[in-house]
């Protein structure tokens, strides 16, 4: 029984998403609007640069200063840690 109830869930959810999409309007992507002054496109280099570039240097200089601001390493250089130390039995 499990296995009609994922086949009627799944064909459902097909469908309707299939009727969503036939219905839907392609939101009037090439009509222009009254005062619609769209600039210069982007090239492949400036888009790759803005959308990949951009984030992947932001990354690396968080990651950057979170390594060189990190003062956990300082604390456990002086703590007990380092120091082995036998129990007697």
């Amino acid at each position: 029984m499990d296995k009609k109830n994922a086949l009627r869930a799944g064909a459902l959810a097909a469908g309707t998403t299939l009727m969503m999409l036939l219905m839907s309007s392609p939101a009037l992507a090439l009509t222009r609007d009254d005062g619609d002054d769209p600039g210069t496109g982007l090239s492949v280099i400036q888009t790759l640069g803005l959308f990949v570039g951009v984030p992947l240097a932001l990354f690396v200089i968080i990651a950057g200063l979170v390594v060189v601001l990190d003062k956990s390493r300082a604390k456990q250089q002086g703590t007990s840690r380092n120091i082995n130390v036998k129990a007697k039995a």
